[in-house]
């Protein structure tokens, strides 16, 4: 029997299980579980296993899935066994520099985002605006009202019928119009389903520290039009920052450091909408993530490894690589040059959730060395397992095509050009009730208006509740505190131990969200979705500071949320939050990105 909390189950209800005509759901989690599970188990036929392995498959599917140790990315639960088409989560599509491709885009995208992919592209080749056009005699419209066309298509669409279009546009530093690029997002609503970062490069941030000026290129002519102070450019988009969140950097070299067929197909220069798949263009990426609070055991040793059950973990780690390549094959693509370039690489992005919640229950800080060791450990355990998996695969099933291609020179043959990605896992985690992505606990207790009883409720951390009932500093006041955004670390009512545990996303300090990206970072070959979160008295320096640790750092992009500086917040707790159909506070679960406790609609959330 599948055991789900009522907030998973409204969830579900809402947005994943399949329904009639009059909307009226048709299945329970359980059956929602089992379809998903025998559509992939279907796959193995096509590797020539035998009924009863497939059925051996499915079950060990069913079992992952429903005790909630995996769960894919949304579309995969949504469309998985049924005829809505795509399984994939995320895509770059490509973006050229003429009037057909640039239409071409703007279809294939509706179609991506109509069964419930989001998309990235790259304005990096489009001709600044005013450029002569010798065909027309015209003047270029440039490329950010190529975005403005881009964002009203995606306006047109909600993906499978079930959320709004997300969407990630990146530009290179390079590129003449990248002053324009970075101010696109000064007034909010305006291209509001578009996440914005700029490509970098070492030698621009380079640049920007030796104080020095660095060349504008023109994308079709490649002639300079203009040399620039890398440190001018460089305080626009801190000022774009710190007044809203964006634009984000993506770190163009620290991508392709790890893209294996770069010689063949060309650099990664765009990224999936939450920045934690790197893509080449037509390809797409499906996602998942294991919950690392589901491997911890209790045990009176006091040393953490003894805490984890690493056997359990290294099997569901290869059980859901294997299922997240037979999604590959099980998906029905938006376009043909998507199938054909997807399944060229076969890219798989195993992450995880549940991290926050692991921390608190090993009663370990997330600011903390301790919390960064874990965090490495972790994710080095689950790489090497995953890596092993899929060159199993690659000996059982083939390796991916393109590997004749690549830059792989062992005898190792992997099926999956890539392996791992931590996305931010939105209303998935929601679904698990468990913390999100590798982010810290956002809140420990939050208000939630209940409007058919016309009271509000409490709504508090699971493990902070036991906690505070088991130590004997639970009250009414403390609650009501924290709910209106007050701090643990005010209240003297509270054990020294407690605050130190119980740490919050904003009493961290944007250096230790930096850190632990990077404690990440170091064994996922595909990026991570993390927000760098600072408090409202945050300046334009300690922004900065953060960036460039980013990238000293080696993490592969950084996006940056300031509390208070967006006029829609997506905060729980002490700012007016924007509100969905249930006309109650949301949940953040990622700077931009926002999910309904009660009916779990959900703005910009892919994973």
């Amino acid at each position: 029997m599948v055991t789900l909390t009522e907030q998973a189950e409204t969830i579900l209800e809402t947005r994943y299980y399949l329904k009639d005509n009059t909307g009226k759901p048709q299945e329970n989690a359980e059956q929602m579980f089992r379809r998903v599970a025998n559509a992939l188990a279907e796959v193995e036929t096509k590797y020539l296993s035998l009924p009863v392995e497939v059925e051996l498959v499915a079950t060990d599917f069913y079992e992952m899935l429903s005790e909630l140790y995996f769960l894919p990315n949304s579309p995969t639960l949504m469309n998985a066994g049924t005829p809505a088409g795509t399984l994939s989560g995320c895509f770059v599509l490509p973006l050229e520099d003429s009037m057909q491709d640039i239409m071409k885009t703007a279809t294939d995208a509706a179609m991506v985002q109509k069964y419930g992919g989001g998309t990235g592209f790259a304005l990096s080749k489009i001709r600044p605006k005013g450029d002569p056009i010798n065909t027309t005699q015209g003047k270029a419209c440039g490329p950010i009202e190529v975005l403005k066309t881009l964002s009203r298509v995606s306006s047109m669409i909600t993906q499978g019928g079930k959320r709004d279009g997300a969407n990630m546009a990146v530009m290179s530093v390079y590129h003449p119009d990248i002053r324009d690029f970075i101010t696109c997002k000064t007034y909010e609503g305006d291209i509001h389903n578009f996440n914005i970062s700029v490509g970098v490069d070492s030698n621009f941030m380079k640049a920007v520290i030796n104080n020095a000026a660095y060349p504008l290129v023109h994308p079709t002519t490649d002639k300079i039009t203009e040399w620039v102070k890398a440190s001018e450019i460089f305080d626009i988009i801190i000022e774009g920052a710190w007044k809203n969140g964006e634009p984000g950097l993506v770190f163009i070299d620290s991508i392709n450091k790890d893209n294996r067929v770069k010689q063949y197909h060309g650099d990664m220069i765009a990224t999936n909408p939450c920045g934690e798949q790197p893509l080449l263009s037509n390809e797409s990426c499906n996602l998942g993530s294991i919950n690392l609070i589901k491997f911890f055991q209790d045990s009176d040793s006091p040393v953490w490894e003894s805490k984890i059950d690493w056997r359990k973990l290294s099997s569901i780690t290869e059980l859901a690589v294997r299922f997240l390549d037979n999604v590959i094959d099980a998906n029905t693509y938006a376009t043909v040059d998507i199938d054909k370039m997807t399944k060229s690489t076969r890219k798989v992005g195993l992450g995880v959730m549940g991290f926050a919640d692991l921390l608190i229950a090993l009663k370990v800080p997330y600011n903390s060395e301790a919390a960064l060791n874990i965090g490495r450990t972790l994710i080095s355990f689950i790489r090497d397992i995953a890596d092993r998996t899929s060159i199993d695969l690659g000996v059982e099933r083939g390796p991916f095509p393109d590997w004749v291609n690549s830059d792989y020179t062992s005898n190792y043959t992997y099926r999956n050009a890539c392996r791992l990605s931590v996305a931010p896992t939105g209303t998935i985690s929601m679904i698990a009730d468990t913390s999100s992505g590798i982010e810290p606990t956002f809140a420990l207790a939050w208000r939630k208006s209940n409007i058919l009883e016309g009271k509000s409720l409490y709504y508090v951390n699971k493990f902070f509740e036991d906690t505070a009932r088991e130590h004997g500093f639970y009250s009414e006041d403390l609650m009501e505190h924290l709910a209106k955004g007050g701090s643990l670390q005010d209240r003297e009512d509270v054990p020294e131990w407690a605050k130190e545990v119980y740490v919050t996303a904003p009493d961290i300090s944007p250096a230790a969200h930096v850190n632990m990206q990077a404690a990440f970072q170091d064994a996922v070959d595909a990026g991570i979705s993390k927000t760098i979160n600072f408090a409202n008295s945050a300046t334009r320096e300690d922004v900065q500071a953060a960036y460039l640790q980013a990238w000293e750092t080696g993490c592969k992009g950084i996006t940056v949320y300031r509390a208070g500086s967006r006029v829609k917040e997506v905060l729980t707790t002490g700012y007016l939050a924007e509100t969905c159909e249930c006309d109650i506070p949301l949940i953040v679960q990622e700077a931009g990105c926002s999910s309904c406790k009660t009916c779990g609609w959900s703005a910009c959330e892919i994973s």
